[in-house]
């Protein structure tokens, strides 16, 4: 996948009319790490993508399906799955603008190693998942196990979460989020 997300991060701060440095203060993220970015020289993390759009604010994904309006679809073949993420973690969101809507739907996969990076995610709502292959360690406050197959999660998407693969084979899963936030 080869996402400017760079290009989008700057076209959304400067049409709120942040610059790097107010955009660094409001989510604690290093103006030159947000410099970085927007110059195509840094790939972030999910959970530093993520700590950045709270600041504009915008979820991922929104960032990541544009805001163009669609026509009511029901079904979605596997190609057609938007994807929000980039790197070693990719997200498929059933449906591309959740705008107006109550759930989000995800197919994940976390490549060997790969995780949501080293700072929590929080948002609103609730979240939960099914392990479909794989291993998935996943830290929701001050608990942390590592799932499989079979094994699922549900909690408050409030409370500091990460993501980890710890094994040495890919993590799939079936992840739902309501309300769309993350």
């Amino acid at each position: 996948m080869n996402q400017d997300i760079g290009g989008r991060l700057r076209e959304l701060r400067t049409r709120r009319g942040l610059s790097q440095r107010q955009l660094g203060r409001l989510t604690g993220v290093a103006n030159a790490s947000i410099s970085q970015i927007e110059a195509g020289k840094l790939n972030p993390t999910v959970s530093m993508l993520k700590k950045v759009l709270d600041g504009i604010p915008v979820s991922l994904s929104a960032f990541f399906s544009g805001d163009t309006e669609q026509a009511e679809r029901f079904f979605f073949r596997a190609d057609e799955l938007t994807e929000i993420a980039d790197g070693g973690v990719s997200f498929r969101q059933v449906g591309a603008n959740l705008k107006d809507h109550s759930i989000q739907l995800l197919r994940e996969c976390y490549q060997p190693g790969a995780g949501t990076g080293r700072h929590a995610i929080t948002h609103q709502g609730e979240e939960c998942g099914l392990i479909l292959s794989g291993r998935l360690k996943i830290t929701v406050g001050d608990q942390t196990s590592v799932l499989g197959e079979g094994d699922a999660y549900y909690f408050k998407s409030s409370q500091p979460h990460s993501f980890h693969n710890p094994g040495n084979v890919p993590c799939e899963l079936i992840s739902a989020c309501t309300p769309p936030t993350f």
